[in-house]
């Protein structure tokens, strides 16, 4: 308007309707136009810049606010001091040997960090090590899923950071990543067969860990990756055979674990430089190898057979180390003369014979090992000649002409008839060994009936399968019971304040309990009958009464009683023994006493229905008793193969102990009480909802989740009532109306609805659609440490 009062033509300002052109308005308003003009296009460039770099910021700001979690899930190590507050463009910090972030387009592409946790002289039981690996509170699940948020990263290489813990299967939500390097920390279990299918993975190194399953057999996605590294683990079984698909293979070591069995042909591997299975356990032939090899290590384990005469054309080949092994035969002269050989370890096996009197060795040929074999005749000139530039070790083999620390000549030819002699040696060991095993079978079958015929029914009687005993209940056979015995020596460490599980007489109980005194009992439940008690040590107990399946053999039932016995964890309530009254497997009725350690706060479901005068749970204090028992159903549903499933999670069975540590109770019951497990919850039918609750634990969990949230009262309604509890939560402040007033009191609104979020998928009626344990454990822990963050 202002324009116009000064005698502009309106048509100058605006070119559509412009009655005139700016050459046409007078040289005043032209030239004040221009300026007007420039100082728009001003204007406009610079609200872009604002505007661009703002969106950068923001974009960066919540890239950063993952590295700084994974800085805290990494206990804040010296190397990530320079990664300050979530202000620091950490793109833009200045990289160092052991730290290195890049960036393109404001997304984290590469993370490299380079820890200083010791690499050498490793040992690991499986829990947390002071000094060496994280601390109790790493989870590795929940730092995998944190790092899954970088969703433009390429490079990704944590090494010797003290990680500790399984591998999760999450970590192939890294779609884009090329190269996966994770040595030199405490990862154990198996290697998850999904970290196969990123298909634009180049480069994995898994090496100088304690993974101790097997490799997984399902390779044929990988078709980029080019460098594999699994060395100086504990993996077991065979050589997959599917890597030899993936021709896209530069270098595999898979040396210093227990890979055993045959090797079959590596000849379609022809990008195939360097290849390293030495120290495992495979045996068989050595298997054919592709022309363009360079390195060959398959020292240290069974092979027989004698050396490919196709070796001596691998014209590529620089170190050839078959050392340790079992081979036959002549040592091929062409070896010796390869054009590029410069290391070649043929030491300790059964070579044998004599080496070319004329034997040609390559200019490049810097170390020969030929040492305790079998080799007789003159050294060749070639290898007895000094040399500065050449290392040749002779030792105990039968050369003569003066080569030191020979073994005479019969020793070696001896060897050789010894092994023509081999086949009748074992015809007749066998003979001999079929009738000493005769023998002593006869034996044992007549001390056997002679005990069973003088004591009658004994212990010995009873270890026999009964006619029942045929299945197993909870998906336990008899093997998988057997071998399962050793899964949680390692979990009892964590519980060293407690006394080992052993059997205890029914006087100690007794005396325990002043006879089952009326005092002393707590309560009866679908499992049995409860009493409290004091050990002669001093030690509280409660012992629970239960009746037994009388389809078990009493060898199998005290297989399952020490299955139980082993779980230990700092989040279950510790089995401290048992108390068999009776025999098992008969008609008549048997009772066994379990006895726990004795938790003296009670039960969480007191505490959120208010019953309980004294404490209340915040909401931090009922995320920490979540956690705590999310954890102990991981390590039940992990532990072991099989897992222990359907546990009947409740919030009367989770118990508080002195220092409000939360601690699961009544878990694994059913592998030795199968009429508990059958007769459900009294009054209920088997179709009731909760009944169905208690089939799947992640469905259970979901109600404890709800109790935390909105009380006992509610989540104790029926499905229909509790869905619209569900709905109420999906509305816009419909929650304010329903959650426990002391948690909307002390919880952080974004904290609270992750765990909402997570308690709707847990209880969803289709199972398909349920979370893992492992991702109901890291919503808690990622809830919580919004919580955190909040109250900091």
């Amino acid at each position: 308007m202002h324009l116009l009062q000064a005698g502009f033509p309106l048509g100058c300002l605006h070119e559509q309707a412009a009655p005139c052109s700016l050459m046409q308005c007078p040289k005043k308003s032209r030239t004040f136009l221009m300026g007007f003009h420039d100082f728009v296009l001003l204007f406009c460039s610079f609200w872009c810049v604002f505007f661009v770099s703002s969106c950068s910021a923001q974009m960066q700001s919540s890239q950063t606010q993952v590295l700084l979690q994974l800085k805290k899930h990494l206990e804040y190590p010296r190397q990530l001091e320079i990664w300050r507050d979530r202000w620091t463009d950490l793109c833009s910090v200045s990289s160092s040997g052991q730290v290195n972030v890049t960036c393109k387009d404001n997304f984290v592409t590469e993370l490299s960090i380079l820890g200083d946790k010791p690499t050498e002289g490793r040992d690991f039981d499986g829990f947390a090590i002071p000094n060496q690996t994280l601390s109790d509170s790493f989870s590795m699940d929940s730092f995998v899923a944190t790092v899954a948020r970088l969703t433009s990263l390429r490079v990704l290489s944590l090494v010797s950071l003290g990680m500790w813990g399984p591998l999760p299967d999450r970590i192939h939500r890294l779609y884009a990543l090329e190269h996966l390097d994770l040595s030199f920390n405490y990862l154990y279990g198996s290697i998850p067969p999904k970290i196969c299918t990123m298909v634009n993975l180049q480069t994995l190194g898994l090496g100088d860990n304690f993974f101790n399953g097997t490799i997984p057999n399902v390779f044929n996605s990988s078709s980029n990756l080019s460098v594999l590294s699994l060395r100086n683990n504990m993996l077991k079984g065979p050589f997959p055979p599917s890597i030899l698909s993936v021709t896209s293979l530069k270098d595999i070591d898979m040396s210093s674990n227990q890979i055993s069995g045959m090797l079959q042909d590596f000849s379609a591997l022809s990008s195939l430089e360097q290849l390293d299975l030495g120290e495992n356990k495979l045996e068989s032939f050595l298997p054919a190898m592709p022309k363009g090899l360079i390195s060959l290590f398959l020292g240290r384990n069974s092979f027989s057979g004698e050396i490919p005469k196709r070796y001596g054309q691998l014209n590529r080949l620089q170190k050839l180390d078959v050392s340790f092994n079992a081979l036959t035969g002549t040592a091929p002269a062409e070896l010796f003369s390869l054009p590029n050989i410069s290391y070649l370890n043929l030491a300790s096996n059964m070579l044998n014979g004599p080496l070319q009197s004329h034997l040609k060795c390559s200019s490049q040929l810097t170390f020969v090992d030929i040492s305790y074999n079998r080799l007789v005749g003159d050294l060749p000139s070639s290898l007895s000649t000094r040399s500065d530039n050449r290392v040749v070790k002779s030792d105990g083999n039968c050369l003569s002409g003066g080569v030191q620390h020979q073994h005479s000549v019969s020793y070696c030819t001896e060897a050789h008839v010894k092994k023509k002699s081999y086949r009748v040696g074992i015809f007749v060991g066998v003979i001999v060994g079929v009738l000493l095993i005769s023998v002593v079978l006869a034996l044992t079958i007549v001390i056997t009936c002679k005990k069973f015929f003088l004591q009658g029914v004994s212990e010995q009687h009873l270890l026999h399968k009964t006619v029942q005993d045929s299945s197993y209940a909870a998906g336990f056979s008899s093997e998988l019971v057997t071998n399962a015995r050793y899964i949680s020596e390692i979990a009892e460490l964590s519980r060293e304040d407690l006394p080992t599980c052993r059997s205890y007489s029914l006087e100690e109980l007794k005396e325990a309990t002043n006879n089952f005194d009326n005092s002393t009992f707590m309560g009866e439940n679908i499992y049995g009958k409860l009493y409290r008690g004091k050990l002669q040590s001093g030690i509280q107990i409660v012992i629970r009464s239960l009746p037994v399946s009388k389809k078990y053999s009493v060898r199998n039932f005290k297989l399952r009683l020490d299955l139980l016995a082993k779980l230990r964890h700092p989040h279950l309530v510790s089995l401290l023994g048992h108390c068999i009254d009776g025999v098992v497997g008969e008609n008549n009725e048997t009772n066994v006493f379990l006895i726990y350690e004795y938790v003296p706060n009670g039960t969480f479901q007191t505490y959120l229905s208010g019953h309980s005068s004294g404490k209340v749970f915040n909401w931090s204090e009922r995320l920490s008793v979540l956690i705590n028992i999310a954890k102990a159903v991981h390590f039940l549903h992990t532990g072991m193969i099989p897992g222990f499933f359907k546990n009947r999670l409740k919030s009367d069975n989770i118990l508080l102990s002195e220092n409000w540590m939360a601690k699961l109770s009544d878990y694994g019951l059913s592998i030795i009480s199968e009429e508990a497990d059958a007769c459900g919850v009294k009054g209920e039918s088997p179709n009731s909802w909760q009944m169905k609750m208690l089939e799947d634990d992640v469905y259970s969990f979901g109600f404890i989740l709800l109790e935390a949230l909105v009380g006992p009262s509610v989540s104790a309604e029926r499905v229909t009532a509790v869905s619209n509890v569900m709905a109420t939560f999906n509305s816009q402040d419909g929650w304010k109306g329903i959650v426990d007033p002391v948690v909307q009191a002390t919880c952080s609104k974004e904290s609270l609805f992750v765990v909402i979020s997570i308690t709707n998928k847990c209880i969803s009626p289709e199972s398909w659609n349920r979370p893992s344990i492992e991702d109901v454990l890291w919503n808690l822990q990622y809830a919580s440490q919004i919580q955190a963050t909040d109250d900091g």
